[in-house]
Formats: C-alpha cells, sequence, structure tokens
C-alpha cells in the first residue's frame, strides 16, 4: 500500500452533492482492494483559476488522499479521464502534505550564517529546476538579499515539508517573468531547490500558479 493524493478541478457549475456524488463512484475504485481507504477529503470549493481551463476562469477544487495499491491507478485514472465535467485532475505520491494549501514550518527559526545542509551538493545543482537561472540582481526580494561571499539563509520558520498547493510560499520563489530563483540566490538548500522546482511544476498545472505573472485569464 501506498499514500497518494489526488488535487481535483471540477467544472465550476456544480454543487456540493453533485461533486460527491463523483467522489464517492471515484473512490469506491482506489479503496475496494483489502486495507486500502480514503483517508481525507478537503473541499476548497469554487477558486479563481491562474489561467482559462476549458474556456473557465474558475474551477471547484477538492483535495484527497487515500492508501491503496499502485495497481489501481490505472483505473482509477482512466475513470477519471471519462468524465466530462473534471476539467483536470493530479494524482501524486503524499509525502505528508496537508490537504489545505499551507506548508508544514518548523517550531524554531532559522538566522543568518545559518549552515546549509546540503552544502556537500554540487553548485550544478543551481542548474536543477528547468534551466530557470537569473543573475542576482536587484529585482530580488529583499528577504532574498544576502550579498554575496557571506552564505545566508530567508529569516522565519524553516520549512519542513514544502506544500506544492501553498501557492503564497512558492510565490516567494518565482520571479515576475515566471523563473523560479536561483538556489544562490535564495540560499535555500539543494535538496529544497529540487522539491521546490517539482512543487512549481504542480501548482502550475493544477492552474494554482501562472506560468507567468499576471497571466492572461
Amino acid at each position: 500500500m501506498k499514500n497518494y493524493e489526488v488535487v481535483y478541478i471540477f467544472h465550476p457549475s456544480l454543487d456540493e452533492d453533485t461533486v460527491d456524488e463523483k467522489l464517492e463512484r471515484f473512490h469506491d475504485v482506489v479503496s475496494e482492494p483489502k486495507d486500502a481507504e480514503v483517508t481525507a477529503v478537503d473541499h476548497w470549493g469554487v477558486r479563481q483559476l491562474a489561467y482559462e481551463i476549458q474556456d473557465q476562469n474558475q474551477g471547484y477544487y477538492v483535495v484527497a488522499q487515500f492508501t491503496t495499491e499502485p495497481d489501481n491507478l490505472s483505473e482509477f485514472e482512466r475513470l477519471l479521464k471519462l468524465d466530462e465535467e473534471l476539467m483536470r485532475f493530479l494524482v501524486v505520491l503524499s509525502e505528508g502534505e496537508p490537504t489545505s494549501g499551507m506548508s508544514i514550518m518548523a517550531e524554531t527559526f532559522e538566522t543568518e550564517g545559518a549552515a546549509d545542509d546540503d552544502d556537500d551538493d554540487d553548485d550544478d545543482d543551481d542548474d536543477l529546476v528547468d534551466d530557470e537561472e537569473m543573475d542576482d540582481d536587484d529585482d530580488s526580494p529583499p528577504e532574498f538579499a544576502g550579498g554575496r561571499g557571506r552564505r545566508r539563509r530567508v529569516e522565519g520558520p524553516r520549512i519542513e515539508v514544502l506544500n506544492y498547493k501553498d501557492v503564497s510560499t512558492l510565490s516567494r520563489f518565482v520571479t515576475e517573468q515566471g523563473k523560479i530563483l536561483p538556489k544562490r540566490t535564495t540560499k535555500v538548500t539543494a535538496r529544497f531547490q529540487r522539491g521546490l522546482g517539482t512543487a512549481v511544476k504542480r501548482a502550475r498545472y493544477l492552474a494554482l500558479l501562472p506560468y507567468v505573472r499576471h497571466h492572461d485569464r
């Protein structure tokens, strides 16, 4: 058994009862094996999309988490693709993210000059996120300004689990041109930078983040 999370974007005209009926049919597939179960269902309701999907600028979001055998996913996804009122969906392995759009923060705060626990990683890790590098310049947000020659980290609580649904946090690491800030600018660890790239890609696919700022709606 593995833990999965699925984000649904339904047509905004659907009400909660209709969505629940669809979810019950979908989830019957993944919960069929012994010990498989749906552990959480979170209705976000109708939200503005970062860009249009199927000529709609709003979508009804639902996040669900479940445990099932990987073999059940093919039938589950086949069923989802057949539903014409499901505008988009994404199924991923759950890494402990809450169903809400929040990341999990540490209780303690990082301070300037904190050691980078991934300093042993090659500097080439700066290039791992879609080749979306940019030079340090005055356009960088002030919270990332660390100067050259001294390793500094963003002040504030450490992010223990970066949630790809956490638009507020992800937006801090994306430029006005839609590029992900490089590690040499943000001073985050290489491990965090890799996770950041994956999270931003998922958020863009789910229309939680635009591909470029001020995206035409």
